[in-house]
């Protein structure tokens, strides 16, 4: 069901994408795709044999046991997974503003900022690495938490549907998308943090909820999309970021954050309120 209701979402936002774009491409929707679902194949295999039974099992054994901070509360049914889905939520914005901080972890999550547009495939564009090296902190949070595994899958879903979502290069009505933005990360809002300028792209690190970005004043949304260039300024060409590279190559290298001319990418502090979410 789970599965079925993912691929449905993608070919709903894909379809949306060709309708009603939010940005326009800059490299070939079809090569970037096949880069992107054969990183996401990888990763599934991954997700598969080592990230699901590492982590369903510390949570099949700490619900087992009661332990946690779900456990010690002893709080049950739709409240406690609604605390657990939030504090998860939150935890992850942690683990993602870790990623941008830490060049060895930045070294993989680089692999996902470097695709050159933004769509619902790039939602699936991680490094095999950044999928290992997070079952140790997604396996930490659950026990610390003490998540039982229907939550935790529950939690995983609205993950994976939220990043489809805010990923997907969709122009939704201003009105509307301002009314979500004001709970929820939105298209417009994840587009600036895929933005070739640093300060743009080390903000808003939500992935459900953007309240995490609002309390750590780490929410950006003022950057109207049509003065956005996607992507990691050292690799502005498809070529830099082929399947072959982006798994073997990008991960070895920490670039700095310049175009390839020497340049880096900056533009003047907008007037508007950084929380103010620009079409």
């Amino acid at each position: 069901m789970r599965l079925g209701l993912l691929l449905g979402t993608l070919l709903v936002l894909l379809a949306l994408e060709a309708l009603l774009p939010l940005r326009k491409a800059v490299a070939s929707k079809l090569r970037r795709a096949a880069i992107n679902l054969a990183l996401a194949a990888v990763g599934a295999l991954v997700l598969r044999a080592v990230f699901f039974p590492i982590v369903l099992a510390v949570s099949s054994d700490v619900s087992a046991r009661g332990w946690g901070l779900l456990g010690w509360l002893g709080w049950k049914g739709p409240a406690a997974a609604a605390l657990a889905v939030a504090l998860l939520d939150y935890t992850l914005y942690l683990w993602h503003v870790a990623n941008h901080r830490w060049s060895f972890l930045w070294r993989f999550h680089g692999v996902h900022h470097a695709d050159l547009d933004l769509d619902v495939t790039t939602a699936s564009r991680f490094h095999v690495g950044e999928l290992v090296l997070s079952t140790g902190y997604r396996s930490a949070q659950v026990l610390v938490l003490g998540v039982d595994p229907f939550t935790l899958a529950l939690f995983e879903t609205l993950v994976t549907l939220s990043a489809q979502f805010h990923h997907a290069n969709i122009r939704l009505p201003i009105a509307l998308e301002r009314f979500l933005f004001a709970a929820i990360v939105t298209p417009r809002m994840h587009g600036i943090h895929h933005s070739l300028v640093r300060r743009e792209t080390d903000s808003n690190f939500s992935t459900i909820l953007n309240v995490w970005d609002r309390l750590h004043r780490t929410l950006r949304a003022n950057v109207p999309q049509a003065e956005l260039t996607i992507g990691v300024p050292a690799y502005r060409a498809l070529e830099a970021v082929t399947l072959w590279r982006s798994l073997a190559v990008l991960p070895l290298e920490t670039p700095a954050w310049r175009l390839p001319d020497g340049r880096e990418p900056d533009r003047p502090e907008l007037a508007a309120p950084l929380s103010t979410l620009a079409a």
